[in-house]
């Protein structure tokens, strides 16, 4: 078992030069491994990244939903499939099995269902569960100002910081990263990702 995420830059024709976006987001990409066997760009503004541990998936999403929003008038619409490899190419674009089908199957239908954020498994119950809590997530974290989507990032980055620990890091008063932190829904969207990593862990693969 593993998981694909497949996604798109929303606006990403707004700003002339795309390394604005790129360049931050192959940084979080390079956390996964390698460009194509794990992850690629494609179509100027399409990319598909492995997440091995399909637990870890939904943290991976959100650390591209911040580095993303956190530049100006952008936004980002992912997919998440879990599920087997059947072929593993060079590329991972060439690769097939049922993650990338659950993967490519739901992210076709995110516009048509107005998400930005939705999940395929072989658990048909679970992903009802996922989906209805990623939606409610979801409301808050498309209004993330660039400002609350950068601390986000900087947060999911140094997870073993505390806030005091960040402020010197990021050179930002402690009361304003907790201040911060609240406006994003931080804690709320950790109790998901917690709920999400418990869950799919317990399922048998």
């Amino acid at each position: 078992m593993t998981s694909i995420i497949t996604g798109d830059i929303i606006n990403s024709r707004k700003l002339k030069n795309p390394t604005t976006w790129l360049t931050p987001l192959k940084e979080v990409f390079q956390e996964y491994g390698k460009t194509p066997k794990v992850w690629e760009v494609f179509r100027g503004d399409s990319f598909q990244i492995e997440i091995k541990k399909p637990e870890t998936a939904l943290l991976c999403a959100l650390k591209i939903k911040a580095c993303i929003k956190s530049i100006k008038e952008l936004d980002v619409r992912m997919a998440i499939g879990i599920g087997p490899k059947d072929h593993a190419a060079s590329k991972i674009t060439e690769s097939n099995g049922e993650a990338f089908i659950y993967s490519g199957e739901t992210f076709e239908n995110l516009k048509k269902w107005k998400k930005n954020l939705a999940i395929k498994s072989p658990w048909a119950e679970l992903d009802s569960e996922l989906n209805l809590m990623l939606t409610l997530a979801s409301i808050g974290m498309d209004r993330w100002t660039p400002i609350a989507a950068e601390l986000m990032f900087m947060t999911l980055k140094h997870r073993h910081l505390s806030q005091k620990e960040l402020a010197e890091k990021i050179g930002r008063p402690q009361s304003s990263i907790s201040e911060g932190q609240k406006r994003a829904h931080y804690n709320e969207i950790m109790e998901l990702e917690a709920y999400y990593h418990n869950k799919i862990g317990q399922q048998p693969y």
